[in-house]
Order: C-alpha cells, then structure tokens, then sequence
C-alpha cells in the first residue's frame, strides 16, 4: 500500500459506482455476485474502540488512509455515525498523518470534529470527482452525490481551515478523459479553492468488469470492444496512458492556480494511490 495503515468503517458501498475497484473485497465474505457489493453493506460498529487499541501500534509518521476501498460517508453512515466515532477517537491523539477519501458532501457535518483531529494531526480530506457534469455522473455513480455538492464541500472545508483537495478517481478512457472535460473538473476545483488536484485512469479487476462491461452495454455500446480490448489480459492501462494524464493534469494545475507538488506525505500517499491504483487488499 502507498500508505502504512487504512481504516474502512464500512464493507460494501451503496453508492454503487459502475467502475469501483473495490468490489471483490465481498468475495472474501463468499459473496461473489458483484451487486452484492452495493446492496449488502456491513456496519463495522465497535471500529471505535478497536481503533483505540490499534493506535498503539501507529509510530510517528505514519500515515492513515480512510476510505481506501469503501466510502466512509455513504447513507449508513447518517444512522450508525461510525466514521464520527473514528474521527472522535483520532481527535484524542496527536503526530499522525492522516487523509480521507469521500464522495460524499456528509463529510461536511463533522467539520468541528475534524477540526479537532487537524489540530495536533496532519489531515487532508479528498473529495473524488470524476466528471462535473451531472447527467453523466449520475449514470457512472447512481447513488452518489452530485459533483456541484462535492466540490462545495471542498470549499466549505477549507474555509473552515481544512486541508481539502480532489482526486478524480478514475478517469475512464473515452467517457471522462477528453481534454476538454478534465480541464472543465480542474477549472470547477480551482473555482472551489480545491489545495490540490490528481487523477488516476481505471483500474478494472475481473469482478468489476463483471458489473462495468454490461453497463458499457447498455450506456455506451460503441465502447465495449475498445474496453475488452484494452482490459482482457490486464486491470491496467498500459504506462503511456497514465503518464500522458499526468502531464496533462500537471499543465491543468498550473493553469488553473492549483497546488500538487508539496503538502504531508499522507497527502502524497493519497496522490500515488490515485495514479497508481494499487491493489488495496
């Protein structure tokens, strides 16, 4: 991992988006329908007081991904609070480095608490945003919520003093990736104060494409033969790809006045997961 240590308060994702790489993860449980993921979600109640005994193996320094696999802000969490109760608990420490990944605009409630933690920790919060436009974002992740309401959040947490920044996480070749579109989502982040901005291209593991190839189907038929094509033998894109993005959205950044090259290494470690997509599990 690009990180030492990951928490997911949640196993499953409601927001059900047609590319998460997450998915296998239910296998483990012998759940291997791949909707599964998005309708069987399990609560990790006592993550709290089991984190508090897991702190004590932390050492300074190291970092602290939240959200990695599963979104620590979906609609469970509006009645179980665990990703609150995490937060509580790290705002009782200091030294650690810790970032959150959402794509939810709920992280906005905890703005106190989070406050808290970044007191006398390194915090970063990511909000991924993989298209500004509605309509598509609304077909590629039905259940999430809308780009306007995340990149608000961006401002709204670094308003209140919170290190906040977008990952648009993944770019999908032929659908997001155009020039034209990435450059509208780095232009909307500028716009949203956003410290930083990175991309990463689509990661598809085989119980992915198992839900993201029919999608492709029904949404977008003229694509299916490219996808198989580029992903039958591999989950990633070849090099040339990634590095062309990155040199796209290094110019983007600068353009548009957002940072990227300095910040806690958390932060960093967040930005090699978005342009590396590594195998989190």
């Amino acid at each position: 991992m690009p990180f030492h240590w990951a928490i997911n308060p949640y196993r499953g994702c409601e927001f059900a988006c047609k590319y998460c790489y997450a998915r296998y993860t239910h296998e483990f449980m012998e759940l291997r329908d791949g909707v599964d993921f998005e309708r069987k979600i399990f609560v990790k109640q006592h993550a709290a007081d089991l984190l508090r005994q897991e702190l004590r193996r932390v050492k300074s320094g190291e970092s602290i991904a939240i959200g990695t696999a599963t979104d620590p802000y979906q609609p469970a969490e509006r009645r179980f609070e665990v990703t609150l109760a995490i937060l509580e608990e790290l705002a009782r420490h200091s030294g650690l480095e810790i970032g959150i990944v959402t794509k939810s605009n709920m992280v906005v409630r905890d703005v106190e608490v989070l406050r808290r933690v970044a007191e006398h920790n390194q915090l970063y919060v990511n909000l991924t945003v993989t298209t500004v436009d509605t309509e598509l974002a609304r077909i590629l992740e039905p259940r999430a919520p809308r780009p306007d309401l995340r990149l608000e959040a961006v401002r709204q947490l670094n308003l209140a003093g919170i290190n906040a920044g977008v990952i648009c996480a993944p770019v999908l070749p032929e659908i997001t990736d155009r020039p034209r579109d990435l450059e509208a989502l780095v232009k909307a982040a500028g716009e949203a104060d956003a410290r930083y901005i990175y991309a990463n291209p689509l990661f598809l593991k085989p119980c992915s494409a198992a839900v993201f190839l029919p999608f492709l189907e029904e949404h977008f038929p003229s694509l299916v033969e490219l996808y198989r094509k580029r992903y039958t033998d591999r989950a990633f894109l070849p090099k040339g790809y990634s590095e062309r993005l990155s040199r796209l959205m290094a110019n983007l950044r600068q353009r548009y006045g957002i940072g990227g090259e300095h910040g806690g290494r958390n932060r960093r470690a967040l930005a090699s997961q978005a342009e590396q997509q590594l195998d989190l599990f």
